[in-house]
């Protein structure tokens, strides 16, 4: 893996996301509160895009059937996805966003 700079953090607001790619890779950031965590933008259970969603405290919420992803650590919360996201390892440096990808 390779750290990548993908955005600054004054970019994204806290409790909203943003959508990344790195190395064809689709990524979502998700501001919590200052901090941030990357996963992957692709729902487990449809292979759609999750950035079409609403964050909801850690919470992403998949637009399509409702999925529930928790962004810290990928885990799948709700029916009809069972299998969690990929996350990435996020580093900031001054207002920089750096993700290991």
């Amino acid at each position: 893996m390779a750290r990548h700079r993908v955005a600054k953090v004054s970019e994204i607001a806290p409790g909203t996301t943003r959508r990344v790619v790195v190395d064809s890779v689709e990524i979502l950031l998700c501001n919590l509160d200052g901090k941030i965590y990357a996963i992957e933008d692709v729902c487990t259970h449809d292979g759609g895009p999750l950035d079409q969603g609403t964050l909801e405290g850690e919470h992403v919420i998949c637009p399509r059937h409702g999925a529930t992803f928790d962004v810290r650590t990928g885990d799948a919360l709700t029916l009809p996805a069972v299998v969690p996201l990929m996350t990435f390892e996020v580093t900031l440096q001054g207002d920089d966003v750096y993700v290991d990808a």
